[in-house]
């Protein structure tokens, strides 16, 4: 894997994006300045932005994996998943109020959330680790957003973009992994009671539990590795959706329920 990148254009793209989410108004895709297959610049990219929120007190929470569909994975013409990171003021909880104008494009899909009571830091993680490591799961909503106007993106766009990362809604009821097949979980995205939104464990790299033995052999050997207390999101069962004004429930089979409530409007800014 190379790790050659231009750090002038590594330096533009981070900027263009923070401008992007400091004003509201979505930018023009950063390929063009990182080109569309150098996933090295764009982590660098990712890095550098990650690393001001931190230094402005923000706190990191966990990770986040994205493009685990082969469906949007063909759609970015690329033949694995990406990641990002959580702080954690993207965190919420089950029912807790989402103001929408936090967000410039926001869109819902339902997972299941990971969180660790051992560390995870081996380039050969294994699925046999990751259920040794993981304290408890539960039912989750990822809100993801992009600061790339019209979700025009590529995978260097999206992993710059910390992997369009939005918010979490985080359920409060855990569940041990012990004799719980995540093949097999079926899942149900209701908006105000309407199904808007439905998919299966299998659906995610095959397991949610692949998916962040995954994760977590990619972090490791770029020396980020998952530590104990992270909350990990394994990616989307179904497809997204748009994030409206309203309440979305995530009902996932023998995990139990978790919902979002969003009020308000997108930034007007965004939208105009």
């Amino acid at each position: 894997m190379s790790t050659e990148h231009d750090v002038d254009a590594v330096r533009a793209a981070d900027e263009r994006l923070r401008r992007a989410a400091e004003s509201g108004r979505p930018c023009a895709p950063v390929r063009d300045l990182l080109g569309e297959t150098n996933q090295d610049a764009a982590y660098a990219v990712q890095s550098l932005g990650i690393a001001r929120r931190l230094k402005e007190g923000r706190r990191l929470v966990g990770r986040k994996i994205g493009l685990t569909s082969p469906a949007v994975q063909t759609q970015l013409g690329v033949d694995s998943p990406d990641y990002g990171v959580l702080l954690d003021d993207m965190i919420f909880a089950d029912r807790e109020p989402i103001d929408l104008a936090r967000f410039l494009q926001p869109r819902a899909e339902a997972e299941v959330a990971f969180v660790l009571g051992r560390d995870l830091d081996s380039p050969t993680t294994h699925v046999a680790d990751v259920i040794r490591a993981t304290e408890f799961v539960l039912p989750a909503i990822e809100v993801v957003d992009s600061r790339v106007a019209d979700w025009d993106i590529r995978i260097t766009d999206t992993i710059a973009d910390n992997a369009s990362s939005g918010a979490v809604v985080l359920g409060t009821t855990p569940r041990r992994l012990d004799g719980f097949d995540l093949t097999t979980l079926g899942m149900t995205l209701d908006r105000e009671g309407r199904p808007v939104s439905t998919g299966s464990g299998a659906a995610c790299l095959g397991s949610p539990v692949i998916a962040v033995a995954w994760l977590a052999r990619e972090v490791a050997r770029r020396g980020q590795p998952l530590r104990a207390g992270e909350v990990i999101l394994s990616g989307a069962l179904g497809p997204m959706v748009d994030a409206t004004a309203g309440v979305f429930r995530a009902r996932l089979e023998g995990l139990g329920d978790v919902r979002a409530d969003f009020f308000g409007t997108v930034s007007e800014r965004a939208a105009a």
